[in-house]
């Protein structure tokens, strides 16, 4: 096994106000082995990072690799093979934007990861849920109030987020058949949505009694249960299920965030999504009816990020981004940043986004037995988060578990 050694590195994690001083870092069999200030290694590859900070690689909470166009009922329609194809190019785009992991909130299978795992896509690593699961109606059912043609192939192709499914029994088999295919988690659409056309946001959805189901199985399969979430009736039923995870959770209240803060419940803004979906949303293909939604938990979304650092919630960072918009990753750093400390920030798509992945000790951090995923800035982001983005421009070095995957000529 090759034997790589990063010398003079300068660690900024999230976890300090300030980067570390200088440290090596062995790395072997695409892990690391050693950091400290005074290691070194008569390595095969040596890598100087003096004048750089070096981070943990970055990983994104809330991804949908699949979508590859803002309007998710055409994205249904098209042929798995180009699905695939055009996935593989967003995943790329992550990976050179210094994301070295991901976490897909429905669509991405097992085929998906296993293409990355085997290099035959050069992309993040991916956690997946399979597909969201949606009722009739709801998130994810994109025929709209002039169609009720049988969905039931939803599962079978790629450029779908969800599948549908109703009352217990059916939910029981869909959440078991998710499993069985791959999924590392369950998602439900626990609430309506802005890219789905017959679903308000604030839309009591499945029944108390399905989403318990749900979070049985996934609690006997070993993992959990999250919800695409946004008004607090809606959060607060979810929590009273056994939900461990919010996401997006723009219209939370005060006293659900204290709740959640206690409960050690992590919540997944997603803000950035509105942000661009407001401002270019049409341009990108999403349909009228859903742009108009966007302003009911655009500024309220922004304005919970602050209550909800301050009560000391576990906050990932994730983007949620579809079509071409996904080149707008990156942006939710800059965003958080008008509303959070810059460590804070960064510790969402590092240590904390790790803890919410429940992948403590693997990513997120520089240490001994983490994955060797680790990115090098061309400055400090502590002081400018606008460095982590511009398509990774900033980022002279990107390695994924020990595979240099972008090194400028200043570091051959």
């Amino acid at each position: 096994m090759t034997l790589t050694l990063l010398k003079n590195a300068r660690i900024v994690d999230g976890t300090s106000p300030e980067p570390t001083d200088p440290v090596g870092i062995v790395i072997e069999g695409g892990k690391i082995k050693e950091v400290g200030k005074d290691v070194t290694a008569d390595a095969e590859q040596v890598f100087d990072m003096a004048g750089l900070t070096v981070m943990p690689g970055l990983t994104d909470c809330h991804v949908h690799v699949i979508a590859t166009t803002a309007n998710l009922g055409l994205n249904a329609e098209l042929p798995t093979s180009l699905v695939a194809a055009r996935s593989g190019q967003i995943m790329r785009g992550m990976l050179m934007r210094g994301f070295t992991t991901v976490r897909d909130l429905g669509g991405a299978d097992r085929g998906l990861q296993l293409a990355v795992e085997e290099g035959a896509f050069l992309g993040p690593r991916l956690v997946i849920c399979g597909k969201a699961l949606s009722q009739t109606g709801g998130h994810t059912d994109y025929r709209g109030p002039f169609s009720n043609r049988d969905v039931s192939w939803y599962p079978e192709v790629l450029g779908t987020l969800g599948r549908k499914c109703d009352g217990v029994p059916e939910i029981q088999r869909a959440v078991r058949e998710e499993l069985k295919n791959g999924a590392q988690f369950v998602k439900v659409m626990a609430d309506g949505g802005v890219s789905s056309p017959s679903d308000p946001v604030g839309y009591l959805v499945f029944s108390v009694e399905e989403l318990k189901a749900m979070v049985e199985i996934a609690k006997g399969f070993g993992t959990y249960a999250t919800g695409h979430l946004y008004c607090d009736e809606a959060i607060v039923r979810a929590l009273d299920c056994g939900f461990e995870c919010i996401e997006h959770g723009n219209l939370i209240s005060d006293s659900t965030i204290e709740r959640v803060a206690k409960e050690g419940v992590a919540v997944v803004p997603t803000n950035i999504t509105y942000d661009i979906l407001a401002k270019s949303g049409a341009e990108f293909g999403m349909p009228a009816e859903s742009v108009a939604k966007v302003v009911d938990v655009r500024e309220a979304g922004l304005e919970r990020l602050e209550k909800m650092h301050k009560a000391g919630v576990l906050m990932g960072y994730g983007s949620d981004l579809l079509g071409g918009m996904h080149p707008e990753q990156s942006g939710e750093f800059t965003l958080r940043g008008r509303y959070l400390p810059a460590d804070a920030v960064i510790r969402s798509a590092t240590v904390d986004a790790a803890k919410v992945l429940r992948m403590e000790g693997q990513i997120g951090e520089i240490a001994p037995g983490a994955f060797a995923d680790i990115i090098a800035v061309d400055g400090n982001p502590l002081d400018d988060l606008a460095l982590l983005t511009g398509q990774g421009a900033h980022m002279p070095f990107i390695m994924k578990e020990g595979q240099v995957v972008k090194k400028t000529a200043a570091l051959s």
